[in-house]
């Protein structure tokens, strides 16, 4: 698959603070990328600095093999061919919702089919007249989405798009967002805190931490095989233990004996919460919480050392303070000591 967008060693911030410290991105052509991260590790400003409206201080933007930011010339956002949906949507209230969609359009196109053919994509025709006073927060949103792909942009960037919405909403809408972004064949890259969102809707995910990409692969080789302990810590639930070993691929834990395909001495071993299994062969663990979420519950305990423990429990869980014995299933996949 060719590459759409290359950010190479991209550094931008604001006075005399850094906050994108040599950033790595590629975003192939046709997919859509979620930039995951928590609050401050630069993920706007990596978006700001792509669409043109902040400057990178060094490093290079490359879009569609056209350099739009080498750190002493930029293209100007008008002319990159990159859309960006905001997180609240920022329609122009005096505007119908029709007319908000045809706003990103070439004059002489504004009055032709296209704004209604975006319209009824987003699943709003007959929504045309109303102003967004008039429409629901998810309707809103629709109609950002449509006004950032009427004009057909190279590429289009979503700033946590769906944060404000209901859980229930939020899953409908970022599907069919999903959908509509294929459907366009555009490049998208979605920039979001939340990881659910990231693994469930994104063809490759890209990790920052603290200024810089730390790991872009598929979400599952991020669930799975995570690049650091503190990825595998950010991207779902996650038990860490140093391991010994490293015989035939097998290493020992306090947890048992472990097999993997990959390990050494002193290795450190992730264990995801679905790899916990009651088990007599196993070590106790005292719990201390146990956390409802429907089809199963996510039990925290404590290993004789101390060390934190977190397990799924797809049936009747354990109580708070019983002892529950655990043994890791499958491989495990190890971490950097």
């Amino acid at each position: 698959m060719s590459v759409e967008v290359e950010v190479r060693d991209v550094r931008a911030g604001f006075g005399d603070t850094e906050v994108l410290r040599g950033v790595d991105l590629s975003l192939p052509r046709g997919s859509l990328t979620a930039v995951l991260g928590p609050s401050g590790c630069g993920k706007t400003t990596l978006l700001r600095v792509l669409a043109g409206f902040h400057a990178a201080h060094a490093g290079s933007v490359v879009v569609d093999g056209r350099v739009v930011d080498d750190g002493r010339r930029r293209v100007p956002p008008e002319r990159r061919r990159v859309a960006v949906v905001p997180q609240e949507g920022a329609l122009f209230p005096h505007l119908t919702a029709l007319e908000n969609i045809a706003y990103g359009l070439p004059r002489t196109e504004r009055r032709g089919p296209r704004a209604a053919a975006m319209l009824e994509l987003v699943g709003l025709a007959g929504h045309g007249d109303r102003f967004p006073d008039e429409l629901s927060g998810g309707q809103q949103q629709r109609v950002a989405v449509a006004r950032a792909l009427a004009p057909g942009p190279d590429v289009v960037t979503l700033d946590e798009p769906f944060s404000a919405l209901d859980a229930h909403l939020r899953e409908e809408l970022r599907r069919d967002v999903r959908d509509l972004i294929r459907a366009e064949g555009v490049t998208a890259l979605l920039v979001t805190h939340d990881q659910g969102e990231a693994l469930a809707l994104a063809d490759e995910v890209a990790v920052m931490h603290d200024g810089v990409v730390v790991q872009q692969a598929t979400p599952q080789d991020v669930y799975h095989r995570p690049a650091t302990a503190w990825v595998a810590g950010f991207v779902g639930d996650a038990t860490i233990l140093p391991a010994d070993g490293g015989v035939d691929g097998r290493l020992t834990t306090e947890l048992g004996v472990v097999s993997t395909t990959v390990g050494a001495p002193g290795s450190q071993v992730l264990i995801r919460p679905e790899q916990l299994v009651e088990s007599s062969q196993g070590a106790d663990v005292v719990v201390e919480s146990v956390e409802f979420h429907g089809h199963s519950s996510i039990v925290r305990g404590r290993l004789a050392s101390g060390r934190l423990v977190l397990a799924r429990a797809s049936g009747r869980p354990p109580a708070v303070g019983d002892r529950w014995r655990l043994a890791v299933e499958g491989p495990v996949w190890t971490l950097p000591a």
